[in-house]
């Protein structure tokens, strides 16, 4: 690899490194997210084995992420007016009490009762701790210029070495042990790795709500007026829906073939792929287009379309991990700009509340995307589903494009009309 080139992936670490405090919170922010990218799929294995049926795998996790989508703002305004090392603690250990009653229900309950399991899904998803919009929300506070840039791209980067070992791990402990040992190790982490980032960040000092540091106590209006904000949301439910089906198509195609670890390594290619774009981009001195970006990685989404099963029987590991491997390379880079984006146009004193908005989109993205998956699987097979993935992911694309197009035609007006 050429120096300058080295010196661009480098960059935005030392960068990083130099903001006091970053490096810990940054660790332990990632560290308790951990269980959060196998969730999904650990969920799907437990729901389809206890029910045979992807369509109410699908409901049953989107149930989950519909009470995550609700908690999101609330969580995120609690953050910015509260001591966020408690409300870690107390969502943590909800969480991870919420997941061993999921448990329970599908090792006692009738799967003819499935139903059942809604209304502790939905109390699952309600406790979900806010660890990732904290996560984000403080580095508008620690640092400003390139260097919260480069906090966004690391974070986005490093992110992706969760969706490297989690998914991963998650499928092989479902083989080797079952699905129920898996939810169980999922469950401890909730409540262990929020504790742990609570520590860190009151070490670091962050005791009292987040929105007021550093603020003239000025009240701003509401966050959907602010411009660029409700599109910037449908971006993330549409985008991340279409992301987060790839889970599902995974573990469908794997469970047919009879091999669910392939589930596992195909995640773990993909997010590889992931983290090679984060590392080559996220040095990059020039401001991200961000459209250009959501367009590659809904690219790599229709490019697995004709490889899979119906279309291709059985299809090859070897073809759809190439394809995830070099897809996958604009996604972290997609998330940074996405993110970076989101703290440019909230209110800082809202930044919080904002990224839990933000979590919220994602989230019934997610709950629009499970189901829509898992009825194609069911209907139609993998094609189908990631079809149904790719669908989504391009019309995230098309929504940042659009409004890039509007805000440029607004400003070019505006300029006429001045020079008038």
């Amino acid at each position: 690899m050429p120096e300058e080139t080295v010196d661009d992936v480098l960059r935005p670490y030392r960068l990083l490194a130099a903001v006091p405090h970053a490096p810990n919170l940054m660790f332990f922010a990632l560290l308790g997210r951990l269980h959060m990218p196998a969730l999904g799929m650990v969920l799907a294995f437990l729901a389809v084995d206890w029910t045979g049926s992807y369509a109410i795998g699908g409901v049953i996790g989107a149930t989950i992420t519909v009470g995550q989508a609700i908690a999101g703002p609330l969580r995120g305004r609690a953050a910015d007016r509260s001591s966020p090392p408690r409300l870690l603690v107390v969502t943590g250990l909800g969480s991870g009490l919420g997941m061993v009653a999921i448990i329970a229900v599908t090792s006692w309950v009738d799967p003819a009762h499935w139903w059942l399991i809604l209304p502790v899904a939905l109390g699952t998803g309600l406790s979900h701790p806010p660890i990732t919009q904290i996560g984000r929300g403080i580095w508008p506070l620690l640092a400003d210029g390139p260097a919260r840039e480069a906090a966004f791209a690391v974070e986005a980067t490093l992110q992706e070495l969760l969706f490297v070992m989690a998914p991963m791990l998650a499928a092989f402990v479902v083989a080797i042990w079952g699905p129920v040992v898996a939810m169980s190790a999922c469950a401890a982490w909730a409540a262990a790795g929020a504790v742990l980032f609570a520590v860190a960040l009151w070490r670091a000092g962050f005791t009292e709500g987040l929105g007021g540091r550093g603020q003239s106590g000025r009240k701003s209006g509401s966050l959907f007026r602010t411009p660029g904000f409700v599109s910037l949301l449908g971006f993330f439910a549409f985008l991340v829906g279409g992301l987060i089906s790839m889970d599902l198509v995974l573990v469908g195609w794997a469970r047919e073939r009879g091999e669910p670890e392939l589930a596992g390594v195909l995640a773990m290619v993909w997010a590889v792929g992931s983290l090679l774009g984060g590392l080559v981009l996220g040095g990059s001195a020039r401001r991200p287009r961000l459209w250009l970006r959501a367009s590659l990685a809904a690219l790599g989404l229709v490019a697995l379309i004709p490889v899979l099963p119906p279309i291709v029987e059985p299809g090859s590991p070897l073809l759809v991990g190439a394809i995830l491997l070099i897809g996958g390379t604009a996604v972290a880079p997609t998330l940074a700009a996405s993110n970076g984006r989101l703290a440019d146009i909230a209110p800082p004193e809202r930044r919080n509340e904002a990224f839990g908005w933000m979590a919220s989109a994602t989230m019934f993205g997610g709950a629009l995307a499970a189901p829509l998956s898992g009825m194609m699987l069911d209907l139609a097979g993998p094609a189908a589903a990631a079809a149904a993935a790719a669908g989504l992911a391009l019309l995230a694309a098309g929504l940042v494009a659009s409004h890039n197009a509007r805000a440029s035609r607004v400003a070019r007006e505006a300029e006429e009309s001045a020079v008038t």
